[in-house]
């Protein structure tokens, strides 16, 4: 098989795992399907095909998922090759001289996780990281878990390979959103990909999203002449190669721009460039210092800097208790981009940097990306420690851990740390307000905005500070208004859900409305002994709804909400419970309905329960292609349970859609 049709064929399977792996996460999640069990299963076909025709399946294959294996620590091991690090320079000319009159392979320097894969007999047996160079630690279950590393590959030869496992920008944001205790948040993506790829539990990783890029071949009983040879072998056996180009002395100091211009929009971490001699055997003869082999050189990026006057330090306080100090001065130029703000990390680095309002500070972009003050000219040392916190007002104390010290609000009842009930209670299934990601209602509560989850309703009071917050514009302003504006009329279930009462999930929010036939009064004032007799509530559900309900704030809250929103109550047409004690499972493509949610509600109203999964306590699997031989076909079928089309249950319940 010739390089480019293995590598197109390679190319398919990473596409058809990725669309298959969606429709999946769609299908199971209860959502629409976005495609029929014919064409899921005529892609599943093709996929298994391609794995056989290669020899190569991927980590994320819905063909062969890896299970997942937790360890009590880490075992230790010694790599049977010293992996070093490699010499640098920031000049550019020398790196041309360098070259000489040599071809050279130049490809980014990744930012992540050295990992060094064995391979044998086509598997993958081995994963170990750099380490030390010398002993690097075994995270084989991990690695297997790794996007887009192959379990299997053609070459059934023993191979070594070198690679980088990393955690892409826009995958470092969300994860570090959601990571709420203080200790745990990363700085940066090489950090959270240290943490990733070091877990005991490898189901953590796997939920981490690591990529792993392979840069060269250690040990294989193949010989290559090129590195470009080598690098195009590494991909037709499956593996994503770290992007690379080949250059001479003429042609080095155009491509390193072209890398310099590319890595302003790279979604993965990189800190600068390295180049190696193409001729393999030439580099292998040079041999090495004692700490870095000659055959390669690594090239970063002189950093621009740019001198500007420090205006302020804002202090942030976050969901966490950590309350992170950002600088704030006068705007420059950095990177072809505008720059006014800086992270300075902690308290520590404040003090280090002896900043002070007014300081002349230097300031550049790490990577070429995050901006960082790199040097206070002036070293003031005024800045003062805040005593409060900026959102509660409550006394601060300050950390120190490992000789960090970190600024912390320790009041439980700060507002800053009620992001999460604010994010719940605007979420789809509860208020439904679009534009209101957790990072804006952060910078909402830093504006002083939102105290209350009535504010929300109240947002067009600050226009003109919101239209100027990052991020925002007139255009966002206006559709956030318009979103709220339509959540004002909601559905009771919803309401109730969106108040974030322990327990109380949308389905048994629906089963405590029903049961009051939607009268919010009688809701509100339940009480313990009329709660527990209600089918799915029971003692301790009883107990968190009066404990919520007789909280004077969250009391007061409902009320304030009931004087804004209009509560829509559902008309019932049916009077008949028919469904009652009936556990239906929906799959499949529709043809009466136009979306699974509306089949699902008509079953609940005539008193139905709907799941996602087939369980020994379902009734019926609702199928138009009964035939089908998909998973949840399947699993019926073993637990004696009726599968029935979508037309033949409405007509056996006598339902009218």
């Amino acid at each position: 098989m010739g390089n480019n049709t293995n590598n197109a064929n390679i190319s398919r399977m990473h596409e058809l795992v990725s669309k298959l792996n969606h429709a999946a996460k769609i299908y199971y999640q209860g959502q629409d399907e976005i495609m029929s069990n014919y064409e899921y299963d005529s892609l599943y076909d093709e996929l298994e095909s391609l794995e056989k025709e290669t020899g190569i399946v991927l980590s994320t294959s819905p063909t062969g998922k890896v299970g997942y294996e937790v360890m009590s620590e880490l075992p230790k091991e010694e790599h049977g090759y010293p992996i070093l690090s490699l010499d640098k320079t920031k000049d550019v000319d020398a790196l041309q001289s360098w070259l000489g009159n040599n071809e050279g392979v130049l490809s980014w320097k990744l930012d992540g996780l050295t990992v060094v894969t064995t391979y044998d007999n086509g598997k993958l047996v081995k994963a170990v990281t750099r380490g030390n160079g010398t002993v690097g630690e075994v995270i084989t279950a991990n690695a297997k878990t790794f996007v887009n590393i192959p379990l299997t590959i053609p070459h059934k030869g023993r191979i070594v390979l070198r690679g980088e496992a990393l955690i892409k920008y826009s995958d470092f944001e969300k994860i570090n959103e959601n990571i709420t205790n203080t200790e745990d948040k990363y700085k940066n993506p090489r950090n959270l990909c240290s943490g990733s790829v070091r877990q005991l539990n490898s189901k953590i990783t796997a939920e981490r999203n690591v990529f792993y890029y392979v840069y060269s071949l250690i040990d294989s009983t193949i010989d290559f002449k090129t590195r470009i040879d080598e690098m195009k072998w590494i991909e037709s056996q499956g593996f994503e190669a770290v992007e690379y180009d080949l250059v001479t002395h003429d042609t080095i100091k155009d491509t390193v721009n072209k890398y310099s211009e590319l890595i302003k929009h790279n979604d993965f971490p990189s800190d600068g460039l390295v180049v190696t001699y193409n001729d393999i055997e030439y580099g292998i003869k040079l041999g090495r210092t004692a700490k870095f082999p000659r055959h390669s050189i690594a090239f970063k990026w002189a950093d621009e800097t740019a001198t500007t006057t420090l205006l302020e330090i804002e202090w942030s306080a976050s969901r966490t208790g950590l309350i992170n100090p950002v600088a704030i001065f006068e705007p420059v130029e950095l990177e072809g981009t505008t720059v006014t703000r800086a992270s300075v990390h902690n308290v520590s680095t404040v003090e280090t940097l002896k900043l002070g309002i007014g300081d002349s500070i230097s300031v550049y972009k790490a990577n070429m990306i995050i901006p960082q003050i790199a040097d206070n000219l002036t070293k003031s040392g005024n800045v003062i420690i805040p005593d409060k916190c900026p959102v509660c007002g409550e006394n601060t104390i300050i950390k120190n851990d490992n000789d960090i010290k970190t600024l912390i609000c320790p009041n439980n009842d700060c507002l800053a740390k009620q992001i999460k009930s604010f994010t719940h209670f605007v979420s789809r299934e509860a208020m439904n307000i679009d534009g209101l990601s957790e990072a804006t209602i952060e910078k909402l509560i830093a504006e002083h905005i939102i105290n209350e989850p009535c504010d929300f309703y109240h947002l067009d009071r600050f226009e003109e500070t919101i239209i100027n917050m990052d991020g925002f514009g007139q255009k966002s302003y206006n559709n956030l208004i318009s979103s709220i504006e339509n959540s004002k009329k909601v559905q009771l279930p919803n309401f109730i859900y969106s108040l974030g009462i322990t327990g109380f999930g949308l389905s048994n929010a629906k089963v405590i409305c029903k049961h009051y036939d939607y009268d919010i009064e009688k809701i509100m004032n339940a009480e313990f002994d009329e709660l527990i007799v209600i089918d799915g509530i029971g003692e301790v559900l009883a107990k968190e709804w009066i404990n919520y309900m007789s909280n004077p704030s969250k009391k007061k809250n409902i009320d304030d909400l009931l004087d804004i929103i209009t509560i829509e109550k559902p008309v019932i047409t049916n009077t008949s419970m028919v469904l009652e004690g009936v556990t239906v499972v929906i799959t499949g493509n529709l043809e009466l309905f136009d979306n699974r949610n509306d089949l699902k509600k008509l079953i609940e109203d005539y008193g139905g329960k709907v799941t996602g999964s087939v369980t020994g306590k379902t009734t019926y699997l609702i199928n138009n292609n009964i035939s089908s031989t998909s998973g949840k076909n399947k699993k019926a079928k073993e637990l004696g349970i009726e599968i029935i089309t979508e037309s033949d249950f409405l007509k056996k319940f006598n339902l009218n859609n």
